[in-house]
């Protein structure tokens, strides 16, 4: 697809319930978006190029909770589906006085373990906008061909996003976004860039803040990324952090790779694992497993925390002898998403207990009173 190429949809009036329902127990538009008329305009993207909307976008669908995370920051009900839906955790909005998503009603494109065209074909007479990275589809899917996503882009739907949160994939070799950039280019399509530059604003401060509590680089501690299971304990998948908005917090903070000078290579391109005697070769500061954002802390103590405590060699590691394993955070992080993770994250890394952002102006910003 070339970045000259301009797509159409059919046309979507803006109602004053778009956030009102689908769950979404905060945010009002206020006076911040644009006006409510049908006036046309065009948004771009790599690797979509020009994407031109006759109306705002009322129901839409996404890949996952990056963008599902940017529309309720941009004062948008919830997407109406997402790959997989138990992957965006709504929980971490609880750290956001005012702000609650109910995630129940939302399906899951991916649930049976494959997506087919069909699956999105079906979606595309009741949502508006897709906001997915084709080629994702096309390389990721079952099936996928280039005639289905023009079939799904004739019904008037269009297809818009960039794979943001990882740049491990071979095929992806149009430019990425940061977040914020992929921020705004969603704020220009919910014609909600008041809010964007509310929250961009928010964010610069949020970052001087970050940058202040991280010490000198000789005094930062070495972090092993791992995707855990709780039924097989003992491999792991490896993550090294890298570019991608999933190690947004990590880079921020400056921790140093554990794997990065080692043989280890990262999971996302490679299927590699990890196991106990490597680790102890290696012995992490700390330890971080991703997948286990669904459990609290007490869960995840007693799940995972203790299949190490109680292994011969896993018990060995500097990081299980300090206490220092700790869920990893998400793959996928939005704007909000990214405040309350790195938060965590730094509370973990660097033991500090000041608040690095403030939940009320975050709240205030997604309803609109700023």
């Amino acid at each position: 697809m070339s970045d000259e190429q301009a797509w159409t949809r059919r046309n979507v009036l803006r109602t004053g319930g778009t956030i009102a329902s689908a769950g979404l127990m905060a945010g009002c538009l206020g006076e911040s978006g644009s006006s409510d008329d049908d006036t046309a305009y065009t948004v771009s993207m790599p690797p979509v190029g020009e994407v031109e909307f006759d109306g705002v976008p009322k129901n839409w669908a996404a890949s996952n909770g990056s963008w599902a995370d940017m529309g309720i920051a941009l004062g948008q009900k919830p997407p109406e589906a997402l790959y997989l839906a138990s992957r965006y955790h709504t929980q971490y909005y609880d750290e956001i006085p005012g702000v609650s998503v109910d995630k129940s009603d939302i399906k899951s494109f991916w649930g049976d373990g494959t997506l087919g065209p069909e699956e999105v074909l079906s979606m595309s007479e009741t949502v508006d906008l897709f906001v997915m990275d084709p080629n994702f589809v096309l390389n990721r899917g079952n099936g996928w061909k280039q005639e289905d996503i023009d079939q799904v882009e004739a019904t008037g739907t269009p297809f818009f996003g960039n794979s943001i949160f990882s740049s491990g994939y071979k095929w992806h070799d149009y430019d990425y976004l940061t977040l914020y950039e992929a921020f705004e280019k969603l704020s220009q399509v919910f014609q909600e860039t008041e809010r964007y530059e509310a929250f961009a604003s928010l964010h610069d401060e949020f970052q001087s803040n970050v940058a202040d509590i991280v010490p000198p680089e000789a005094e930062r501690p070495s972090v092993a990324i791992m995707w855990a299971a709780e039924s097989d304990m003992g491999s792991f998948s490896p993550y090294l952090i890298g570019d991608g908005t999933s190690f947004k917090q990590w880079r921020e903070l400056g921790v140093k790779d554990a794997f990065a000078n080692t043989d280890v290579r990262d999971f996302h391109s490679t299927r590699s694992s990890v196991g106990y005697e490597t680790l102890l070769e290696i012995d992490p500061d700390i330890i971080l497993f991703r997948g286990q954002e669904a459990k609290t802390v007490e869960e995840f103590q007693n799940a995972i925390v203790s299949q190490l405590e109680n292994d011969d060699v896993a018990s060995e590691l500097t990081a299980v002898q300090n206490g220092e394993v700790y869920r990893g955070g998400p793959l996928y992080q939005g704007p909000i998403t990214n405040l309350v993770v790195t938060q965590r994250a730094a509370e973990q890394v660097y033991g500090i207990d000041e608040q690095l952002y403030d939940p009320q102006e975050v709240s205030d910003i997604i309803n609109g009173d700023f």
